[in-house]
Parts: C-alpha cells; structure tokens; sequence
C-alpha cells in the first residue's frame, strides 16, 4: 500500500458568537479543534504545528506538551489566538495520513471544527510494534506522546553525565511505565558520553554515578561493566560510527546499534558530535551522506562475519525531532516489554524515518539464518508491504553490502509486492532499503539483515576488517591521556580490539 500526503482541510472561523467576556477583552478569537479517526470518530491524541502568517510557529496558550515548534494534545484543544490567518498540520505517526489546513481568527470569532485522521496501516495488526530508543522529554508527557505518535515502547533518558531528573525527585518505584491502551516507557534510561562513545543504558531499574561527560577516563567499558551489573541492561551505542565502536563491538558490548539517529532531523541532518568519526565528504556528499556512511559503517560490520540489531532513535527533547521521528518497528508474535526487547537484540527490526516497510522473505521476518549445508545454494524470496507519505524511486535488495537488485514501485506492484530473488553460494547477508526524495534530509526504511549460513561458516571480508582495523588505529591515536594508570586502564580495551581485529584481518575468507 502507497499513501501520500495530499489531504488537507480548510477551517474557516466565522463572526457573531459570543465569546467569554476575557477574550472578548482582549480582542482575540478562539477556536476549539476535535481531533477524530475518520472511520471509528473516536477521539485522537496528536501533534500539531501552528504557524501565523509570518510562518512562525505558535506556542499554545495552554498546559500541553512543546517542543520546538509542535505540541500535543489529547483529542480536543482550544486555542485563544490574536486574530489573522494560520496554517496547521497535524499528525497520528506513521500510520495515519498528515492533515494539513488553514483557518482565519477574527476578532470576537468561537468556533468548533472537527479534523479527522485517516489510517492508511495497522502495524500492530500485522505484529509489528514500534519504539523510539532516545526521548529526552518530562516523564509526565510520555504517556501522551506515545498515545500521539503510535509508539508501543520509548526509552526515556532522565539521567546523564553529572546529571539525573531524580536528583530532586524520588525515584519510581515502578521504572516501566504503563498506559492505558498497551504502552510502555521505561522511564530511568541513561545516556553517557566519553570522548570516543556516546552509550544509551536502557532497561535499568536504578540509575549510577557517570561523571563528567566528553572524558576519556573511566573509560565506556567501565561505564557499560556498571550497567550489567543490572541483568535486563541493553546498551545501544548512540550512532553507528563512534570512534570506539570498533573497539566496543571486538568486545561484544552493544545489544544493538542506532543506525538511525538522531543526527537524521526532519528538514536537516546534524553535524557529527565530537564522539563520532566524521564522514569522508568525498566519499559520502551531500544530504544523503551522513545517512549513508552510517549504514556503510555498519555493513562493513556485517561483512565481518557479526551479527548486531540496527535501531533507531529520535532524541526528542535534544534534537528538534518529535517522539519516534526515528523508530524501529520490532516483530513479535505476542507482544511484551519483555518479548519487544528481545526481538529487538535478536535482529526481527525495520528500522524507519519515513517508509513503513512489512517485509518477509521466505515468510521469515528479519534477523532469521537460514543455513544449509556446505555446496549447496540458498534462494531467497522477498515479498513486501510498503506504505510511504513522499516519493520513493526505487525498493534496494542490498546482498552483502551491494545493490543488487532495484526496482521501481510500479514494477513491484505489477509484481503483486515482490522482489527478486536473491541466491547465495556462500554465507553472507541481506536487506531491504527505500529511500524517499526528501531534499533538505535523509528520510529512509531499512530492514534489519536476513542472514545466510552455509556450511555453519560465516563470510569474513578482509577489506572490511581492515577497515575496522584501520578505525580502531585512527582512534586509539586519538587518546591524549598522560597519567600512566588512567593510560593503561583506557589502552588494554584498545589493546584487545586490536588483536580480535587483526585476526579477523588474517581469518578473512574474502575480498
């Protein structure tokens, strides 16, 4: 299924009514907007923007959650607005069509208009359930937020370097927070940096001492040995190209990687943190580069022979991003908090800023192996759904870090939602890419990979591991640290990495 974003609704507020005597005062219009699911007319929870004429966008005057240049409301809001004209768009995530309009406040104007939202895909019904792994917002607004963006699970990060929400406030007895309608937040996630990593520390019960962020003692692998002491810790390493994430990844830290992060903004990308390795601007130029040498850092990973999970996160709350702008959508046959987490680590992911992917190749979701025996070939049959709000040229078959197959919309729709078949010889890997003609950002879906084992061995590329190799150097070059115990404490992790990648580098069975 294809959607696009072409509905709009026009509110025209008219003269006469009586307004309370306050805003009648002040010389000032009020509106008051229903928000509504077209087919049920049940009441929703939204988003909204809402520019003047000028375009600046406007803050409510009322006790609802904002940042940036939206706020959310839960089913109906009145606004009390200077008179003139105003343009507005409003959301329900993904999965429900934009609604874009316009209205005139005059003078001494009230008025009630009803706006409804038209569903365009289930992911729940279809078993798939979505998650944002970086809010950055108050613990009282989540429950609404994920209402107004259909999310199912959020990491709330209340606590950081040298800083935590709960300084001044007791902190919960309950750290999952639970709706009413089947969401979960897990409100004490924590996010720490260093000079060479930045780490979400997810799923906690209680929350520890980080120190000064940006530093390079102690090093992030004390930092995530203190989150395991907590048996359902999942750390996700912020972005797919941290200066330690060689290091971090030859040591089997992370449960799982934020491809899509939240340098990816809606009309922008973000320059890279001090954390990051930055991107080769010949190499990857343009708006599209920083999303692209994210995914190529992390293919090279998977050439190596690894298995790790993509994920996403919006950072809301530091970035202007919305609740789940950035989401992965995770595969789960019944779903939990428990079960969610869990298929998250294991890979069954799409991960998403705009496209909603349903893929199943060979009627598996992703993250599966499909093995056979050595000599023999494996066939892969993809079959998708796809929904999209902007224009996608063409679905990528990507096998071991190649395009091999394009295809454009109207051919797989002729092709009744399939792609081709992709054959292996050898153990490697695939997924599935859309990526949208969005031109002042990245906006893109990407299956987490299917993997392909044949004769129980795995493919190693040898450019791949030198190109690990290489970082890891580049990186531990970086590290200016003078005290000698500090040095050591630091180096032994840089040390071990180094000797896990160059014997990857002698073990490789390919180019």
């Amino acid at each position: 299924m294809r959607y696009l974003e072409i509905c709009s609704v026009a509110l025209i507020v008219l003269i006469g009514c009586q307004l309370p005597a306050a805003s009648a005062a002040n010389g000032r219009g009020e509106l008051t907007i229903e928000a509504v699911d077209k087919d049920t007319g049940k009441p929703l929870a939204v988003r909204m923007i809402l520019r003047d004429v000028r375009g600046k966008a406007i803050r409510p005057p009322t006790k609802t959650p904002f940042w940036h240049d939206h706020f959310t409301f839960d089913g109906t809001i009145t606004l009390d607005l200077a008179p003139g004209s105003y343009t507005f768009e409003m959301e329900h995530g993904p999965e429900y069509k934009t609604r874009y309009g316009n209205f005139e406040i005059e003078r001494g104007a009230e008025d009630t208009k009803v706006v409804d939202l038209h569903r365009v895909v289930n992911m729940r019904k279809e078993k798939w359930y979505a998650g944002d792994l970086h809010l950055a917002r108050d613990p009282a607004e989540v429950e609404l937020l994920m209402r107004a963006e259909e999310l199912d699970i959020v990491a709330d990060v209340t606590w950081w370097n040298n800083k935590s929400l709960w300084d001044k406030r007791p902190l919960p007895t309950d750290p999952l927070l639970r709706s009413s309608d089947g969401r979960f937040a897990q409100i004490l996630g924590g996010r720490d940096e260093r000079a060479g990593a930045s780490l979400l520390l997810l799923n906690l019960t209680k929350p520890f001492a980080l120190g000064a962020a940006g530093q390079e003692f102690p090093s992030p692998f004390a930092i995530v040995g203190q989150a395991r002491e907590q048996a359902a810790a999942h750390i996700a390493a912020r972005s797919a190209t941290l200066w330690d994430l060689p290091a971090l990844v030859a040591a089997g830290q992370l449960d799982s990687l934020v491809v899509a992060s939240e340098s990816l903004q809606r009309d922008e990308i973000q320059a890279p943190a001090a954390w990051e390795k930055p991107k080769d601007g010949a190499l990857y130029p343009g708006t599209t580069g920083a999303g692209r040498w994210s995914q190529e850092a992390y293919f090279h990973l998977l050439n190596c022979g690894l298995r790790i999970a993509p994920a996403a996160a919006s950072g809301s709350g530091l970035t202007t991003n919305p609740a789940g702008y950035n989401r992965v959508y995770v595969y789960c046959e019944e779903f939990s908090p428990e079960a969610w987490w869990d298929g998250l680590k294991q890979g069954r992911v799409v991960i998403t800023n705009g496209p909603l992917l349903r893929p199943l190749v060979n009627e598996q979701p992703p993250g599966h192996v499909f093995q056979a025996e050595k000599g023999q070939t494996v066939e892969l049959s993809i079959a998708l759904n796809l929904a999209t709000r902007e224009k996608i040229e063409y679905l990528e078959v990507i096998q071991n870090g190649k395009v091999v197959h394009e295809t454009r919309l109207d051919e797989w729709a002729k092709a009744g939602g399939r792609l081709p078949t992709v054959k292996f010889d050898r153990s490697g890997w695939l997924m599935i890419r859309a990526v949208t003609n969005a031109a002042k950002t990245y906006r893109f879906a990407m299956t987490a990979p299917y993997y392909v084992e044949i004769g129980y061995e795995r493919t190693v590329s040898k450019k791949s591991a030198q190109f690990m190799l290489d970082w890891l150097t580049e990186r531990a070059r970086r590290i200016t640290l003078t005290d000698p115990e500090q040095r050591q404490a630091v180096m032994q992790f840089h040390r071990q990495a180094r000797d896990f990648w160059q014997q990857k580098v002698a073990e490789a069975n390919a180019e």
